[in-house]
């Protein structure tokens, strides 16, 4: 049986691979797991500059898959399925590396969340987006009402959730869900083209750049402003000073540089 999620890293460029594609990607708890483990490891991947998430076959992803969420417990359903959903999603928005969304097909529910977590979105012509799940008498639950408020309004999300309207690209890009629309076929060479761009950029400034953006996004401000402090004392004479007389047994002899 194929994975199915699968990472490729080539020339300092990572893509995640939904591989599900009988089901239209749709997310069940095994490719939960595996954009887990493509997340972990492309941040350990030292030599990855960007990463690229996308679908095969003809969708990109239609959401949770009702057959692997329909009959939990209420418990379950709270504490295992959405928890671990959020988890994971949250680790894809903060990638120290850049992340393009290539959507090749329809985005729906868990899909368009999904899609949320890049830094950027390119959409195939052809492709659609929506909330349906109001429809079926249950509501977003990895991010939907949060993420996708902060990041595209809401007003865009509370028509898409209340009225489970579908967009086409063209409306997605006036709702500012997409950034650019590419011909059918093309939106992972679109793709791979911004993705060459960033690539080609300082690492660490882009790596910098993108958390501060997430941090006004309200996306873990708490540990970017920690993160950054501690970059920035680890630069400091004082803490050589203060790891050397620890190890010395010694009183420290700061002197503020």
């Amino acid at each position: 049986m194929s994975d199915p999620v699968r990472l490729d890293i080539e020339d300092g460029i990572a893509i995640i691979t939904l591989a599900r594609p009988e089901k239209l990607n749709a997310l069940d708890e095994a490719m939960i797991s595996g954009l887990a483990i493509a997340a972990e490891r492309i941040d350990a991947h030292g030599s990855v500059r960007a990463a690229i998430l996308t679908g095969e076959g003809k969708g990109f992803c239609a959401g949770g898959d009702i057959a692997a969420w329909g009959k939990l417990s209420a418990l379950d359903m709270g504490q295992r399925w959405v928890r671990d959903g959020h988890r994971v999603f949250d680790r894809l928005t903060r990638l120290r590396a850049p992340l393009i969304a290539a959507i090749n097909g329809h985005a729906l529910g868990g899909g368009l969340e999904l899609a949320a977590t890049a830094d950027i979105r390119v959409a195939e012509e052809q492709a659609k987006f929506g909330l349906p799940e109001t429809g079926i008498g249950m509501v977003p639950g990895w991010s939907g009402t949060q993420r996708l408020v902060t990041r595209f309004g809401a007003a865009a999300v509370r028509r898409l959730a209340l009225t489970g309207e579908i967009v086409t690209a063209e409306r997605a890009l006036q709702l500012g869900l997409i950034d650019e629309i590419a011909p059918k076929g093309q939106g992972l060479a679109q793709a791979h083209e911004l993705a060459r761009k960033i690539a080609g950029r300082g690492p660490i400034a882009n790596a910098v750049a993108k958390q501060m953006i997430n941090a006004a996004e309200g996306e873990d401000a708490a540990a970017a402003i920690e993160i950054l402090a501690g970059s920035l004392v680890s630069y400091t004479d004082d803490l050589k000073e203060g790891v050397a007389s620890f190890v010395e047994k010694r009183a420290p002899q700061f002197k503020g540089q």
